[in-house]
């Protein structure tokens, strides 16, 4: 079931009305009632569909979606406007998730465990049941396919509430679906009020799993639902990853890496490198590298030739950015570039390099989701890590060293469920992406990713003649 908007074609990322942020329909109750009786009638077909029936179906959805990329990303770019290359990039990527997620349904396995006599032990693994998915903008592809590929391959059904900021891409991705021979109920896509919509479908007794992706505030409150409910969730929430930069790293190399992710997607990722804590003594070498990486980012239409970096989503973000700015500014940080809204139609953002910020600026304590960078430096390990594990976030975290021995006081040490020594890398399907303390539980992606979606069933069999 899908609530279409209206398609009509724009050429370029678009300043969307001020005051609003639907860009589609919206469901009424009724709607939604029909997309949960979809959901409990597709779980009893799909569930009972062999999984070699079941993983061929996951393959040709897959193979229409990396076929229709670069019309994907068109889509994206047009409605959340990261530049097309990232954008036809992610359509691929999230192909690949989903014959990862098919693959890997074929290997959850149970197991018999011996007995004493004559009864026989068991464990079977099956699919909880219809899941009520809510996903964000930032990755109009990868935020949906990563609950669809898991709840599919797991043999659960789905109802999904897409972003209403990014409708587009996630109507190309069911239309993939459903031409591939996904059955009717299956999957189900539906927009609205976000607070109206998540109050309905979670309250519904058709519902057995929520699964989250988005800001802690959202997803205490979405837990508490679900808790009320006694229904188990899986949330992946906010973070602000911190970097640190040991005295042994390359500063040049270490600059460049983290410039590159933290301007991606024009910082509008959970995962971003967002406070750069650099040993003193490298402190000089990697913040010019970093100034300079901020200088060659070409800033646009993500549709044009070049552009390396898009507008904001929307103009909320860009006030968030001004204000965090500002902020730092007033208690003595330097902005060494960027700093301000660039002078042009749209949400346009400099990419932002802020120097001498305190401990006490919005900025250094709040998830900026954005392009901004604040550079400061540590003199010991122990006190950056502790910088760095002071938040109650604990998404991601990343560390620069040239030392196996402090790389794995590193990874000791970070309070964060994904870690990256040497790189600043991003999720990928084949190994699990999660969080600490507030940044959520459970995990997506690698064969933890399609744990969320399965129960555990044992079974004591009593043997007779």
């Amino acid at each position: 079931m899908v609530f279409r908007r209206d398609r009509t074609d724009r050429t370029r990322p678009r300043p969307r009305h001020r005051g609003s942020h639907r860009t589609g329909p919206a469901g009424a109750p009724g709607d939604l009632d029909r997309a949960l009786a979809a959901a409990g009638t597709g779980f009893e077909t799909w569930r009972s569909t062999p999984i070699a029936e079941r993983t061929a179906v996951l393959h040709a959805a897959a193979g229409l979606l990396a076929e229709r990329a670069d019309r994907v990303g068109r889509v994206m770019t047009r409605e959340q406007g990261k530049p097309l290359a990232e954008a036809a990039g992610e359509a691929r990527r999230v192909a690949g998730s989903l014959r990862w997620h098919a693959y890997d349904a074929r290997r959850a396995y149970g197991r018999v465990i011996p007995s004493a006599d004559d009864t026989v032990l068991s464990v079977r693994r099956e699919p909880v049941g219809p899941v009520a998915a809510f996903v964000p903008w930032n990755f109009p592809a990868g935020s949906p396919m990563r609950k669809i590929s898991a709840a599919l391959a797991a043999g659960c059904s789905i109802v999904i509430k897409a972003s209403e900021e990014t409708p587009g891409t996630a109507c190309e991705i069911v239309r993939c679906f459903a031409e591939a021979g996904v059955p009717a109920g299956a999957l189900n896509l539906v927009f609205g009020e976000p607070a109206e919509v998540s109050a309905h479908l979670i309250a519904s007794p058709a519902v057995r799993l929520v699964a989250f992706t988005g800001s802690i505030p959202v997803g205490k409150l979405l837990a508490a639902r679900a808790g009320a409910e006694m229904k188990p969730t899986l949330m992946e929430l906010g973070g602000h990853a911190p970097v640190i930069v040991c005295a042994d790293a390359d500063p040049v190399d270490a600059a460049r890496r983290a410039a590159r992710a933290k301007f991606a997607n024009a910082g509008q990722v959970c995962t971003s490198p967002s406070r750069f804590l650099v040993h003193e003594s490298l402190i000089g070498e990697f913040t010019a590298e970093f100034a300079r990486a901020a200088d060659a980012v070409v800033v646009g239409n993500g549709l044009d030739e070049g552009v390396t970096m898009g507008p904001m989503a929307n103009e909320r973000r860009v006030k968030a950015m001004e204000e965090l700015v500002a902020d730092a500014v007033s208690r003595g940080a330097a902005v060494l570039r960027g700093g301000a809204r660039l002078d042009r139609p749209g949400y346009f953002f400099a990419p932002t390099v802020l120097t001498d910020v305190p401990p006490d600026a919005r900025v250094m304590r709040e998830e900026p989701f954005g392009p901004i960078a604040p550079i400061v430096a540590f003199t010991d390990l122990d006190d950056a890590l502790a910088t760095a594990n002071s938040l109650p976030y604990g998404l991601a975290a990343y560390g620069f060293t040239k030392s196996a021995a402090t790389a794995e006081r590193l990874v000791r040490g970070f309070e964060a469920g994904i870690l990256s020594i040497n790189h600043c890398g991003g999720s990928v399907h084949e190994a699990p992406s999660g969080g600490f303390k507030e940044s959520g539980h459970g995990r997506e992606g690698g064969p933890e990713g399609l744990e969320g979606y399965l129960v555990t069933k044992r079974v004591s069999h009593l043997l007779r003649d």
